[in-house]
């Protein structure tokens, strides 16, 4: 139900994005990487309280799709780019480290929500920046399709299917952390090993989806923008909302263990965009790190 309506909630806002005169390009770059599914989850899981849950849809989601989805992807598909601006894998860099330091005391506040929606803002201006610079980050595959789809809507189709798909995906999000709160007690998991490992998989695991049949198709640009757009999206935009609606405290393992190997994760992925090609070594690499922060919770 999340996932079916998400995807709803995006058609709809680039139908009315597209009325009120937002540019394509924009929308292409935003819907790329956003995940509403992840965020709404993230949400709900951080309004009841469930904080560890809510840590999950930003971290865990955010290394099945760097990590696993990636990684499968190149053991597939070998990818090679044409044009990889050193100045955006830099980027995703800096957006693990901004959300690293704003967690170095234990808690992400609200101050330090704005600070992170202040730096997602100030990352997708500097992206249409290059882009007016030459950089060629175009809509293209899911990105083109799902604009395609929104302009077709009417304004009233495109209102009524945006506020119908947000009820939807907020009661979705209400039955998913009421029933994940009967599977923790039952199996004795943490909420933080919970949301971070197997939630955070089943909820994301259509970036697999989503990268694989671009990269099968001679397309690795695409892949390369699911990237950079999740790691935005992610950490810092979905990370300052859900941080908003209420404080989250990040636990020492979040900080020692899970928060190192996505920022290792990202850097690794960041040179091989700046050597412009993903190898299956490279890919192998990226699942066995994906395999590392999965289990390591269950061993411990």
């Amino acid at each position: 139900m999340i996932v079916f309506f998400s995807e709803k909630l995006v058609e709809a806002t680039v139908g009315t994005s597209v009325r009120l005169g937002i540019s394509t390009f924009l929308i292409s770059v935003l819907v790329i990487g956003f995940d509403p599914e992840n965020l709404s989850l993230g949400l709900v899981a951080s309004y009841e309280g469930v904080t560890g849950i809510a840590v999950g849809t930003i971290m865990g989601s955010a290394m099945v799709a760097v990590a696993l989805a990636l990684g499968i992807t190149a053991i597939i598909a070998p990818m090679k780019f044409e044009q990889v601006p050193i100045q955006i894998p830099l980027l995703t860099v800096a957006s693990v480290v901004l959300f690293g330091v704003l967690s170095f005391d234990g808690l992400l506040s609200r101050l330090d929500g704005v600070m992170l929606l202040l730096g997602y803002c100030t990352a997708v201006w500097y992206m249409i920046y290059l882009g007016r610079r030459g950089l060629d980050v175009r809509p293209r595959g899911e990105a083109v399709e799902t604009i395609e789809e929104g302009t077709g809507l009417s304004r009233w189709q495109s209102i009524a299917m945006l506020a119908g798909s947000l009820v939807a995906i907020i009661v979705g999000s209400e039955w998913v952390v009421w029933s994940s709160r009967e599977l923790m007690d039952g199996f004795g998991l943490s909420d933080t090993l919970f949301g971070i490992t197997i939630l955070a998989l089943l909820v994301s695991i259509e970036e697999v989806a989503r990268e694989l049949p671009a990269a099968l198709k001679g397309r690795p640009e695409i892949a390369f923008g699911n990237v950079v757009g999740s790691v935005l999206a992610f950490f810092l935009c979905n990370a300052g909302i859900i941080t908003l609606v209420r404080p989250v405290p990040i636990s020492a393992e979040v900080f020692s263990f899970y928060l190192p190997i996505s920022l290792g994760a990202v850097l690794f992925i960041a040179l091989l965009m700046i050597q412009k090609s993903i190898s299956r070594w490279s890919g192998l690499v990226l699942v066995l790190i994906y395999l590392l922060f999965f289990i390591r919770g269950f061993m411990l």
